[in-house]
């Protein structure tokens, strides 16, 4: 089973959980730094290894009035002031092809959105950077049918590939999380993440823009935990209500030890269980 390095951290289904968090949309440089700043001294007492996400462009929100962010041009720029500042890995989302050469020259990871995880020139562009890549798989595949994304990955030379689980679409405005699928993304031999609050999302429920649930993230975090996945990945603010981006599903930034130190304690019974 094949290891994805980012930096220090490490992505594996077979070692102890690895997280990727940060708030959803770039709201400001300022409070991307703060959020960052305390997420890294907090996982570093928790001896922890984290990747910092953050979107520096939102482009598939429910209206179009909505908040995207500050786009690529200043987006990118405010990304490589904090993860210089900071010197934590980072990850971001890409939407066209055109952008993933030029986040490769700020981030760590390139994630794929669930909505385009099927858009073959958006796969291969990302691969070719060479950088990580994390594929959100789709709220309308089945786990099985996450193998064709994956390679068309390696089919353009790149094998540095983290898979992501965030939810299965069910009926309107609602998802559901079929653990079984994380095992059975695991059989493609890469490592498996769980994205705990975009799992918890209910897409559309306000209208012109999405609800959610986050009073559920730590339960199927915790959930995936037990399975034995590589990662855990979670939207966390420091006052959610007021977040411009999926508020409703986002984890309190005061929350998220306890979230950590759960699913920290069920991986490692889990995982030294398996051991011979």
């Amino acid at each position: 089973m094949p290891k994805v390095k980012v930096g220090h951290v490490v992505f594996d289904n077979e070692s102890p959980l690895s997280y990727i968090a940060g708030p959803c949309a770039l709201e400001s440089e300022e409070l991307l730094l703060d959020v960052g700043r305390r997420l890294k001294e907090f996982f570093a007492r928790a001896k922890k290894p984290f990747i910092l996400k953050c979107s520096f462009d939102k482009a598939n929100r429910t209206s179009a009035a909505a908040f995207r962010g500050p786009g690529l041009k200043k987006g990118l720029a405010a990304l490589a002031r904090v993860r210089a500042k900071l010197g934590v890995p980072l990850l971001t989302d890409v939407h066209e092809p055109a952008q993933a050469r030029l986040a490769a020259k700020v981030v760590d990871v390139i994630q794929i959105p669930a909505f385009l995880c099927r858009q073959t020139d958006l796969l291969v562009a990302c691969a070719r950077t060479g950088k990580p890549v994390n594929i959100k798989k789709g709220q309308f595949l089945a786990p099985w049918d996450i193998k064709n994304a994956i390679r068309k990955i390696e089919a353009a030379g790149n094998r540095q590939i983290l898979v992501t689980e965030r939810g299965t679409s069910f009926g309107y405005g609602n998802l559901v999380v079929d653990m079984r699928g994380l095992r059975i993304m695991q059989a493609f031999g890469y490592p498996v993440i769980y994205d705990a609050t975009h799992s918890v999302q209910l897409p559309g429920a306000r209208g012109e823009s999405t609800g959610g649930e986050r009073e559920f993230a730590a339960v199927l975090a915790r959930a995936a935990a037990a399975v034995g996945v590589a990662g855990i990945f979670f939207e966390t603010h420091p006052d959610p209500e007021r977040a411009l981006s999926d508020g409703p599903n986002s984890i309190y930034l005061k929350d998220v030890p306890a979230l950590v130190r759960q699913t920290s304690a069920i991986d490692r019974l889990i995982k030294e269980g398996e051991r011979p």
